[in-house]
């Protein structure tokens, strides 16, 4: 019965590779059966490599521990508070990571009281695995960096105040 349910099949192999096709499949449950991740034999001329595909455990790991840190709706109105009409407001324009620097061991993009042009990139958003980086959308003196570096950031979340006449 198993070889009528393989003749269904659109395509077969052909003859010469229907050792290759059997010998993927074996090897496949050796995978499986021995908790593998990788088998490799060859016979002849013919060599069959089967590698199972893991996934990155990092990913889910690495955000938790900055949760805590992200700012309570209780805490944005001091930041509020504290930006004049003269200000523009940088905001977060994705939920991530902030970081200040392109890595831990370089210099800062910038400072507060550092002068920006506009498009300059003032810090990195790691979202996803992917470093983000983000541009002031003006020229000015940063006032305010309002982010600690390494903290979680949400969408809208203001990351530094820009004095465009500064």
């Amino acid at each position: 019965m198993a070889r009528a349910s393989q003749s269904a099949r659109p395509a077969a192999p052909p003859a010469g590779d229907e050792r290759i096709v059997e010998l993927t499949r074996r090897l496949a449950g050796v995978l499986s059966e021995l908790g593998l991740s990788e088998v490799e034999i060859e016979s002849g001329d013919v060599r069959v490599r089967v590698q199972r595909a893991v996934a990155p455990v990092v990913a889910a790991v690495a955000p938790a521990p900055v949760a805590p840190s992200v700012a309570s709706p209780a805490e944005r109105p001091l930041v509020a508070d504290v930006v004049s009409p003269a200000l523009v407001t940088l905001e977060a324009p994705m939920v991530g990571t902030f970081y200040r620097a392109p890595s831990p061991t370089a210099d800062p993009f910038v400072n507060e009281g550092d002068v920006v042009k506009e498009s300059q990139v003032l810090c990195i958003i790691e979202a996803m695995k992917l470093m983000n980086e983000i541009e002031s959308k003006v020229g000015g003196r940063i006032a305010k960096v309002l982010v600690e570096n390494g903290q979680a950031v949400e969408y809208g979340q203001p990351l530094f105040l820009i004095d465009p006449q500064g």
